[in-house]
């Protein structure tokens, strides 16, 4: 006999790999980023549908009460993978966007100095004088 909420993770883990299937196909997901969903939809179906492996997870996470409540812990624990991976990638970028504002800076304030006719940035020679001064 099937369950209700047994039911609904197998709809909801369905539309979810269908959903994140046609973001990647409009290229509203990058592939790379759509590995982790994909995964955790697969585990959530493979889950719901294999109810003795569900069983064998909750018992061994100590969920004696009622076992379908793991596959609300499994899809938590994926959602904070997922959270972990993107809170990495933003690091990154935010790294690498300082970094390019930063090369910016030096590039116009290096045009700005050849503009003006002064020495030549590479030199060393033209004293670092803050803009308005």
């Amino acid at each position: 006999m099937i369950d209700r909420v047994t039911v609904f993770g197998l709809i909801a883990s369905v539309f979810g790999l269908v959903f994140v299937l046609e973001l990647v196909r409009r290229r509203k997901l990058r592939e790379d980023y759509s590995l982790l969903w994909l995964a955790t939809a697969a585990s959530l179906i493979a889950l719901t549908l294999s109810r003795p492996l569900l069983d064998q997870i909750a018992a061994f996470l100590g969920i004696v009460t009622y076992p379908p409540a793991a596959l609300f812990l499994v899809a938590i624990m994926f959602m904070l993978v997922i959270l972990l991976h993107y809170a990495t990638v933003l690091t990154r970028l935010a790294r690498e966007n300082k970094q390019m504002a930063q090369k910016m800076a030096i590039l116009q304030w290096e045009l700005e100095q050849t503009r003006r006719g002064g020495d030549s940035p590479a030199s060393g020679a033209g004293e670092v004088t803050p803009r308005g001064s």
